[in-house]
């Protein structure tokens, strides 16, 4: 039994502990609140090294694409602007020629074309020359054009399937490598050459992405650079080879549907284009089986030869100015 002089004492201990846990119920909210902030932002403080580290790390990421992409652009721009050489355009072509080869070809070509137009027609010696010097200097050098740009057609459209093969080898767990050399047994000519010449390449020890830069030398084309710049980016930087592969595939096959809406648009333009052209020149065959004499002081007389020098060579401009408005680079 407390003594009455301690009770007052105990009731005041009382009143303040109550007091206390009153204050604490209605203000618990707002501390608990600050308490949270605080372990916020220890979290925060706790995990901004990190977060920072992130930064720097696609900092350093972005940097090292920048200088990937300047460096196989001005590498590119320094090819681009070198003219092919002989040699380089005739294995462009498919075509395993030697220099003298090529030249023993054009003497060949030009010889024969002087010789028909000697023994067929009697027009003198000069002009059956100059038919044969423009056959022996045209003649291999449009041969070899032309393989040229079928080569790079057909090696345009196969390429998408190539590099569906390959993708579909990295989503399966195949290493880059195999990938390429199945598509250098599997596939189709040019690409089995070109694709030969990788891992082949990359057999000798030059790194994959190295190997795949060299494509672009071998095949000047878009679809080639934009390989070789995928295939480095991923091999400098890391990221889904697959991935990126995939969507460089779905672009080349875009590019080929606008290839061919672009042909289809320029069909009619081409078209009147050869008419126009073609049509002097039938004109003239057919005057000269019908009319021989009236077509005769055209062909025959110094003023009529001058005059269809200056035809043929406004036709020239107007077939060449035709040809490249109906062109279009891309």
């Amino acid at each position: 039994m407390p003594s009455p002089d301690t009770i007052p004492i105990i009731v005041a201990l009382l009143a303040a502990v109550s007091m206390l846990g009153l204050l604490a119920v209605v203000f618990y909210s707002r501390l608990d609140k600050s308490f949270e902030g605080q372990k916020r932002l220890a979290a925060i403080g706790a995990t901004s090294p990190a977060k920072g580290r992130s930064a720097r790390s696609e900092e350093s990421k972005r940097r090292e694409i920048e200088k990937t992409l300047r460096e196989m652009e001005e590498k590119q721009k320094s090819v681009k602007s070198a003219r092919p050489s002989l040699i380089v355009r005739m294995r462009q072509a498919g075509l395993s020629w030697s220099a003298g080869t090529y030249y023993l070809s054009s003497a060949l070509a030009g010889g024969g074309a002087f010789a028909v137009l000697l023994a067929s027609f009697d027009i003198g010696l000069l002009p059956p020359l100059g038919f044969g010097i423009a056959a022996g200097l045209l003649g291999p050098h449009v041969y070899v054009n032309i393989r040229r740009a079928r080569r790079f057609k057909k090696f345009t459209k196969d390429f998408p399937n190539a590099i569906d093969v390959i993708v579909r080898g990295v989503k399966s767990g195949l290493p880059a490598v195999d990938c390429l050399r199945i598509v250098s047994v599997e596939a189709q000519e040019p690409l089995r050459e070109e694709f030969r010449e990788i891992v082949e390449d990359q057999t000798l020890g030059l790194p994959i992405d190295q190997a795949v830069q060299r494509l672009p030398e071998r095949i000047p084309l878009a679809e080639a650079k934009f390989f070789a710049i995928v295939v480095s980016l991923q091999s400098r930087t890391g990221g889904s080879l697959a991935e990126a592969l995939g969507g460089l595939s779905k672009v080349l096959r875009e590019r080929q549907k606008l290839q061919g809406k672009i042909r289809a648009m320029s069909a009619e333009a081409k078209t009147s284009a050869v008419i126009i052209g073609s049509l002097p020149v039938i004109v003239l065959v057919l005057l000269n089986l019908s009319s021989p004499a009236y077509i005769e002081p055209l062909l025959m007389t110094f003023a009529g030869r001058l005059i269809l020098a200056g035809c043929v060579a406004w036709m020239t401009i107007g077939v060449l100015v035709m040809w490249k408005m109906i062109r279009f680079d891309f």
